[in-house]
């Protein structure tokens, strides 16, 4: 039986590889047309398999997989998108295991920095749901979480506020931080997962004059981030 398991869980995760893979963060999300290609394949594998228990219960994960992959690119996870609705920020961020939300204003340039970056790593990480919201159609929840300065990134991890990146001090303090850097800061807040197992200290591509600025070991005083008083 663990036999069988194992290669369940196998033919299982080849449905999920086009969206989560890392190879091509850049590229869109596939097509529901993609994902039916690929269940259908991993179907007649299962269907022509010499195990009954793998025929069996194969096929029940198998769909239960597809019908959840459907939900989560319904929910919007594999893209960076805006959500206008302040219901809906609340709804998406409670119900999440990990959601990233930036809030932001349409005339601030550092804003635009971050959804460049936000927008490559959406599709890389298809277990997170990756969010921006318009701070002039949310104002009960800038209120209510004490949203002052932006850029400014909160991440939820079911339902819970568990980190936020304001402006680009935790970035080094510059307009041209790698991807590489945010990437790190989300790792360690786990609002994403890698596959692979990694050290929590390591700066992914960062230099080594960003890794000193994220860990303190540099100070700078930086006022190009918008204040919202």
């Amino acid at each position: 039986m663990p036999d069988q398991d194992t290669k369940i869980s196998s033919l299982v995760a080849r449905l999920n590889e086009p969206s989560t893979s890392g190879a091509h963060a850049s590229d869109s999300v596939p097509e529901m047309d993609d994902d039916d290609s690929i269940f259908a394949e991993l179907e007649a594998e299962i269907e022509n398999d010499s195990s009954a228990a793998v025929r069996e219960h194969g096929m029940e994960r198998l769909t239960r997989e597809m019908d959840q992959l459907r939900q989560m690119k319904s929910d919007g996870h594999g893209q960076y998108r805006e959500v206008t609705e302040e219901k809906d920020v609340v709804r998406l961020s409670a119900k999440e295991p990990r959601c990233v939300v930036h809030f932001f204003h349409h005339k601030f340039k550092r804003c635009e920095i971050m959804d460049k970056h936000l927008q490559r790593l959406a599709p890389k990480y298809f277990g997170t749901l990756f969010i921006r919201v318009f701070v002039e159609n949310v104002p009960w929840l800038v209120e209510r979480l004490g949203v002052k300065v932006l850029p400014c990134v909160m991440t939820f991890i079911n339902g819970t506020s568990r980190d936020r990146i304001i402006g680009f001090e935790d970035l080094g303090n510059s307009d041209q931080f790698e991807t590489a850097t945010l990437e790190w800061k989300l790792l360690n807040s786990g609002a994403v997962q890698k596959d692979d197992s990694v050290g929590s200290n390591i700066v992914y591509g960062a230099n080594s004059t960003v890794r000193k600025q994220i860990r303190g070991e540099q100070q700078q005083d930086d006022d190009s981030d918008l204040d919202l008083d």
